[in-house]
């Protein structure tokens, strides 16, 4: 048996406390209007407590869950990527030096260096990190400011007990509980792993340590001792929560449903109802594409470099000289698809989607990623181009 404690829901602020009195930016799920999205915590107050989602095609509503509980929702609606590559940030600055015979000088801007905690974080958006972890910073070429930030990340995840009707981590493998190493590296995944617990007036958490420094934060706060029952309690919760999920992607075939299908006719299906609107891919917690803007002041002397998110789904993004090389939704579409459910892992060893959900719910057309995998592989089974599929 590991390390368990239980941790009473007031021991919660002493967790987010002790985190920043050890120099962490705490950073985790906080309702901000009509929504859940991640940004920093400095106290339990923060949390959305109570608050619960309803996520479908389409459509996402906050709901008052009537009960205290703090992470009874399925997932913010923004991941954590933000966190670590946000949407838009400086690459450089430069400017023109005129007492030294307008010499320009060009100054690489530094992000802020504060340790990040993340607190709540779910285990699809977890293993979105850790995907970005071999994307960004695992090749030869790495992501500077990707490194910089993501450099001693504290991480508090919590098990999820309420999946959203657009959530199918479970047949992804990537949650509702996170695996205790990354599967592509063999790191710790989670320094803590809180389960909320609320039963028979019962309202407590599953304290899993998952790290030495884990265990030291934990030493530092409230807890008591928890034992193999109270383990046995947190996995029941998160397997209730995969058997409520109700779609599925066929991870085991998918792969090779999508390399058969470059002629579907189901393309021209999907692209009849896509909008090209980017969404999806803004949402996605995987979704690393980029491009850049210089900008500059109208004197000539102030000039920078930004880096800002992209989005395949955009026209110019494929532009190269004489126009864009995919110059229809469709193509589109299927360039998206394929890369998440195909290429990307002939690229990186893993697929690129881990079940959140997100591009379901937030499609303002309703796309389900999960019914047009499933299309596809049912028409390319009826074709013979691959064999039967789940």
């Amino acid at each position: 048996m590991g390390d368990i404690r239980i941790l009473r829901p007031s021991g919660l602020d002493a967790l987010i406390t002790e985190l920043r009195s050890r120099g962490f930016r705490v950073v985790g799920p906080t309702p901000r209007g009509d929504a859940i999205v991640t940004g920093e915590i400095r106290s339990a107050s923060d949390l959305p407590q109570g608050v619960g989602d309803s996520q479908d095609a389409a459509a996402y509503r906050l709901r008052e869950r009537g009960d205290d509980a703090y992470f009874g929702f399925a997932a913010p609606a923004q991941s954590s990527k933000p966190v670590f590559f946000p949407a838009e940030e400086v690459v450089w600055r430069g400017r023109r030096d005129h007492e030294r015979d307008g010499h320009f000088t060009v100054e690489r801007d530094i992000p802020d260096s504060a340790p990040i905690a993340l607190l709540g974080v779910r285990s699809c958006d977890l293993r979105a990190v850790q995907i970005h972890d071999r994307v960004l910073a695992g090749r030869t070429h790495i992501d500077a400011h990707y490194v910089d930030r993501r450099d001693g990340t504290f991480v508090v995840a919590v098990a999820c007990s309420d999946p959203a009707a657009s959530c199918f981590c479970a047949s992804m493998g990537t949650g509702p509980r996170p695996a205790q190493t990354d599967p592509q590296t063999g790191a710790e995944s989670y320094d803590l792993l809180l389960t909320e617990i609320l039963a028979d007036g019962d309202h407590r958490f599953i304290l899993e340590v998952g790290t030495d420094r884990g265990r030291n934060v934990a030493d530092a706060i409230a807890t008591t001792a928890g034992d193999d029952a109270d383990r046995a309690a947190a996995i029941a919760v998160t397997d209730a929560a995969a058997a409520k999920q109700t779609r599925a992607v066929d991870a085991a075939h998918v792969h090779d449903v999508l390399r058969a299908s470059a002629e579907s006719p189901r393309w021209e299906d999907v692209a009849s109802r896509c909008l090209a609107c980017t969404n999806c891919t803004l949402v996605c917690p995987t979704c690393f594409c980029t491009t850049v803007q210089d900008v500059s002041d109208l004197t000539g002397d102030h000039a920078a470099r930004h880096r800002v998110w992209d989005s395949c789904f955009s026209e110019n993004f494929s532009y190269i000289h004489g126009g864009p090389t995919r110059e229809s939704t469709k193509a589109r579409y299927r360039q998206w698809i394929t890369h998440k459910l195909s290429a990307w892992e002939d690229q990186f060893g893993m697929l690129g989607c881990v079940g959140c959900g997100r591009c379901i719910t937030w499609c303002p057309a309703g796309i389900d990623i999960t019914e047009e995998a499933a299309a596809l592989g049912r028409m390319a089974t009826a074709a013979g181009a691959v064999g039967a599929v789940g």
